[in-house]
């Protein structure tokens, strides 16, 4: 993986560690995010600068030295705050991998991911432990091994460290019409979708949709739609498919349109994500 320089964002993924990947920039200033989310769970340091970071309906302001915690599927986005190199390194992994891991460690009593109750923490142990780890990660004498061991022992030890439990109370079940909604989505997003199609799906109205779907999901179901064409693009091009056909493919009118919702919802175009 090369080191970033200025504004271009650097990936680095190994085939032998399929479940996780970095990615990492030496000046996002000029960045900006849209609301998205990933359904993978994601946890970066800020190394350098101001930003402002909106996780579900939280906001922050962060700058060096914070460590950012992102659940599978939350809506999420941190932009720049200010005029200055803003620096980060930003983790994401496979949801399942961390849920085996949490569960060797007596949480949970399935394998099944335990969302994390912190999404910010500013300690200092925490922040040089996962600098450490891209530093193993990047580097290409390590091998391997090497690299699992040092993935296993950070996350075991942010566990131990931030020690989520679920919470007591029993989680309002989703709306079952809103739940078939995302589910036709997850099914047909590769195709073009009317709002009747979605609503016809879930025997709701337009108008309720909209709103309800929203307030569950924590974006419209258009934004849903884009958001996992996306997250299919992103695979798809981790395998090293053509970017015109993976827009194709993932039902983009061309390859011009998923330049623009790439760079919206991953802040690079999809040649610097393919690498």
């Amino acid at each position: 993986m090369p080191q970033p320089t200025d504004s271009t964002p650097s990936f680095w993924r190994d085939p032998a560690l399929p479940f996780i990947e970095v990615r990492a920039i030496a000046d996002g200033r000029k960045l900006r995010y849209g609301r998205h989310a990933h359904d993978t769970f994601s946890i970066g340091a800020v190394t350098g600068g101001r930003s402002t970071y909106l996780n579900g309906n939280t906001l922050e302001r962060v700058h060096a030295g914070a460590v950012v915690i992102v659940n599978p599927n939350v809506v999420h986005a941190c932009n720049p705050a200010a005029d200055e190199a803003w620096s980060y390194r930003m983790f994401h992994l496979d949801t399942g991998w961390l849920a085996k891991l949490q569960h060797a460690q007596g949480f949970g009593t399935q394998a099944t991911f335990v969302p994390f109750a912190q999404t910010l923490t500013w300690r200092a142990d925490l922040f040089a432990g996962l600098n450490a780890l891209y530093d193993v990660l990047v580097n290409p004498q390590e091998d391997a091994l090497r690299k699992e061991c040092a993935v296993t022992q950070y996350f075991t030890a942010l566990q131990q460290a931030l020690n989520p439990a679920p919470p007591e109370s029993t989680p309002r079940e989703p709306n079952p019409r809103l739940a078939r909604a995302a589910e036709f989505i997850d099914g047909n997003y590769t195709r073009t979708l009317k709002l009747e199609d979605i609503c016809t799906a879930a025997s709701l109205s337009p108008s309720y949709l909209i709103r309800a779907f929203r307030e569950q999901y924590g974006m419209t179901p258009h934004a849903y739609v884009v958001n996992r064409r996306i997250e299919f693009c992103r695979a798809q091009l981790r395998r090293g498919h053509a970017i015109a056909d993976v827009a194709a493919e993932a039902g983009f009118a061309d390859q011009a349109h998923l330049q623009r919702a790439f760079r919206q919802f991953v802040a690079a175009t999809p040649g610097q994500y393919r690498g």
